[in-house]
């Protein structure tokens, strides 16, 4: 896989600022896997409707939170990072990268 835009230019950084929770990120992405699975269960199992509609929203919502929790770190690493530096275009190319992301958030 070729780096993305992104990927490109992080390459600076040691790491992601969501390493440090690394642990618990896949502890949760684990769980989010497990609720897919079981949704996926109860489908197979001909489930009420109504349930497996409640399973989804509770897999979205779960799905949301990691997503806002890996936004704050990119804002309080790479972006932060990023704004401690003389370039005014690796800043701005940072907050547009960050914008974006939200954007498309929200539209899911």
């Amino acid at each position: 896989m070729t780096p993305s835009g992104s990927e490109a230019g992080t390459a600076e950084h040691a790491h992601h600022g969501y390493m440090s929770d690394k642990d618990a990120y896949l502890r949760r992405l684990k769980r989010i896997e497990g609720q897919a699975r079981g949704i996926s269960r109860m489908v197979e199992e001909e489930s009420y409707c109504i349930d497996i509609l409640t399973q989804v929203s509770a897999l979205t919502s779960a799905l949301r939170a990691v997503a806002v929790e890996l936004v704050d770190d990119h804002l309080m690493h790479c972006v932060l990072d990023a704004a401690k530096s003389s370039d005014d275009s690796v800043v701005e190319a940072k907050v547009k990268e960050a914008s974006d992301v939200v954007a498309r958030l929200l539209r899911s």
